[in-house]
């Protein structure tokens, strides 16, 4: 059969099955991220029936999937917005990277794998997925609440953090000097730099550049430009995602809405490839030798993240229930886990590093939408079982004054 033949045979199988299960999790009202995740597995790598015609072509729109989640993630807040809530979260920022990525080191080096992959292994279980995240809070209709702030500020203060760390890992692995690792990072955050004082300083300049009556127009220069954007970060060795969100933040306005409601369909087809092809990459086989450290692993870096989200929500004055979805909803590890662990893996330094991020990943990036639909309903059930002590105040002038107090906290959307 001709190749062109087979293509539109196994992307049109992928399309339709996405689409079925979508189908199937919007009646079990259930995030599809698992299934699609799922799905990649069973016609990846070692699975039922790999692909081959269409394997690339998913390649593309798995990166362009990334890239629009972390767009549509931008259109919903301004410039002023973000530097707010960096000035805000700074702290939260670095309580994450030490919650989190303190038990990566220590795993890799009680194995003994050395510092260099102490410091990968460190990376993989530090950042969160923000393609993840972002599909799940739309899914879960939580982009308006209260705590999806706190939310996003971490993530791209861990968006941001990578355009330091890879330059820094590339070198590491690659032995360069210090001088020549020195130069790259300089560049890398000169880069970062600058773009997100564009985005700032000239927002609403971009913004008029862009605005166009004609839904055609607009989507084609706001595709175009975001694309463009993304590329000429990662070509920069800055994040293509952190340019992807950096232009949603630069439009406002009705340009931003217009957009948002003309991306949205796209955003949704290519996150579904994204998922799938990550599920694709993944050997059924190499899991098993690795199953148990990184159940591990992935248990108390859960942990750390619902700690973390915690911590800040509690800090920016959310109420109790938006702290836990906080930290829930940042459980997930997915495409910065895996490209910090394809560096490793291609400079060779450790054989069982590549398996064990895997298998760490896929545990998470199945397990975070699961935190971030059902911690905050477990954690108050926990709540209400625990007992006041018996010299403690009555519960029956204590959980009125709760009741009370908490929609003024968190609004009616929060809840």
């Amino acid at each position: 059969m001709h190749s062109s033949a087979i293509f539109l045979i196994e992307f049109g199988a992928i399309i339709l099955g996405l689409g079925l299960l979508g189908r199937l999790a919007g009646r079990l009202q259930f995030s599809p991220i698992p299934l699609y995740l799922l799905a990649g597995l069973a016609f990846g790598e070692g699975g039922l029936l790999p692909l081959g015609a269409s394997e690339e072509f998913v390649a593309i729109g798995a990166e362009i999937g990334v890239i629009l989640l972390l767009l549509m993630l931008g259109l919903e807040y301004t410039a002023s917005d973000l530097v707010s809530n960096l000035k805000t979260q700074y702290p939260a920022g670095l309580v994450d990277m030490t919650l989190n990525a303190l038990p990566g080191a220590a795993l890799a080096l009680l194995m003994g794998w050395g510092p260099v992959a102490a410091v990968v292994l460190a990376g993989v279980t530090w950042i969160s997925s923000s393609g993840v995240i972002a599909k799940v809070l739309g899914d879960l209709g939580r982009l308006g609440n209260r705590e999806t702030p706190v939310i996003l500020s971490i993530l791209v203060l861990e968006d941001l953090a990578m355009a330091v760390y890879l330059p820094i890992i590339t070198a590491l692995l690659a032995g360069v000097s210090l001088a020549a690792g020195s130069v790259t990072l300089a560049i890398a955050l000169g880069v970062a730099g600058l773009v997100l004082f564009v985005a700032v300083r000239y927002g609403r300049v971009i913004s008029r550049f862009v605005s166009s009556d004609d839904p055609e127009k607009l989507l084609l220069v706001v595709l175009g430009l975001t694309l463009l954007v993304a590329g000429l970060a990662q070509q920069l060795q800055v994040s293509a995602a952190v340019g992807a969100f950096l232009v949603g933040i630069a439009l406002s306005g009705e340009v931003a809405e217009g957009a948002h409601n003309l991306l949205a369909p796209l955003r949704d087809l290519f996150a579904a490839v994204f998922f799938v092809f990550f599920g694709l990459h993944t050997d059924p086989e190499s899991i098993p030798p690795v199953i148990l450290p990184a159940l591990g692993l992935a248990v108390v870096t859960a942990l750390t993240k619902i700690a973390t989200g915690w911590w800040a929500a509690r800090r920016a004055g959310i109420s109790v229930k938006g702290r836990w979805r906080a930290g829930g909803t940042l459980v997930a590890r997915g495409e910065f886990s895996i490209v910090i662990a394809g560096l490793a893996v291609t400079a060779g330094i450790e054989p069982q590093l590549g398996p064990l991020a895997t298998a760490y990943v896929l545990v998470l990036v199945v397990l975070g939408p699961l935190t971030a639909r059902y911690t905050e309903p477990i954690a108050m059930r926990l709540a209400g079982r625990v007992k006041p002590a018996p010299d403690s105040a009555p519960a029956q002038l204590a959980t009125p004054a709760a009741e009370t107090l908490e929609p003024v906290e968190d609004g009616g959307r929060d809840r």
